[in-house]
């Protein structure tokens, strides 16, 4: 249980009436991103407050209208979940860096190029953003703020989001191999044995990824692959 010292307050906003809890603010934002953790290590005092800073806590009925319960446990992790804790300032920005490196690794992986048909190396990504002023919000998902940064860094860079449709054809030796794999890269839209023992199949993969698909073909297959875009 974190000190009332080291505490600070997550507030919601429900069926108006206002809840303040007082939580320990780095298993508060864990707890908040899906982390199993007990709300007994969380809280200060196992307490719904009105207003934390005066003491003055919520009423019964209050609970019952918003949480269909008084039990503090059940109320807490609600308030957590769906209203705002407060973070120290080194919180925030660790959080924003780890949304940042993913909405850039998702980008890296579905965009392309639309002059060079190639994928944009993470650097430039991350330099198109920090030249864009992309502001990053560490608790919206990487789909809710993906199409922001997008926008915001066409200004800087050509980019699109982009699948292609790759042709495959490979001996029958190594289909158990790269059957395996292709979830890892795409979808496997058709595929068909042919008379020689071969396996052809069509995949749909990010534009991104399309050169590290094509690599790990010819890695598994000893170069004994065929693709084509189509």
């Amino acid at each position: 249980m974190v000190t009332l010292e080291n505490s600070v307050i997550a507030r919601l906003e429900s069926y108006g009436e206002h809840f303040e809890i007082l939580v320990d603010p780095d298993l508060a934002s864990d707890f908040k991103r899906g982390e199993e953790i007990p709300l007994e290590d969380i809280l200060a005092v196992e307490e719904i407050f009105k207003d934390a800073k005066k003491g003055d806590k919520a009423s019964e009925e209050a609970m019952n209208k918003a949480f269909e319960s008084t039990d503090p446990l059940k109320a807490a992790a609600i308030i957590i979940k769906k209203g705002q804790v407060q973070l120290t300032a080194q919180q925030r920005k660790e959080m924003q860096e780890e949304k940042k490196k993913k909405i850039i690794a998702k980008i890296t992986r579905e965009a392309i190029n639309p002059q060079t048909k190639l994928p944009h190396p993470a650097r430039r990504i991350e330099k198109a953003m920090d030249e864009a002023r992309v502001h990053i919000d560490p608790f919206k998902s990487v789909d809710e703020q993906i199409n922001t940064v997008l926008k915001a860094i066409r200004i800087k860079i050509p980019i699109r989001f982009e699948h292609v449709n790759v042709a495959i054809r490979i001996p029958g030796d190594y289909a158990g191999k790269v059957y395996t794999v292709i979830s890892e890269f795409g979808k496997t839209r058709k595929e068909e044995w042919q008379k020689d023992g071969s396996w052809i199949a069509v995949v749909e993969v990010p534009g991104g990824l399309q050169e590290s698909f094509d690599r790990k073909l010819n890695e598994l297959t000893g170069g004994q692959v065929e693709t084509k875009v189509i």
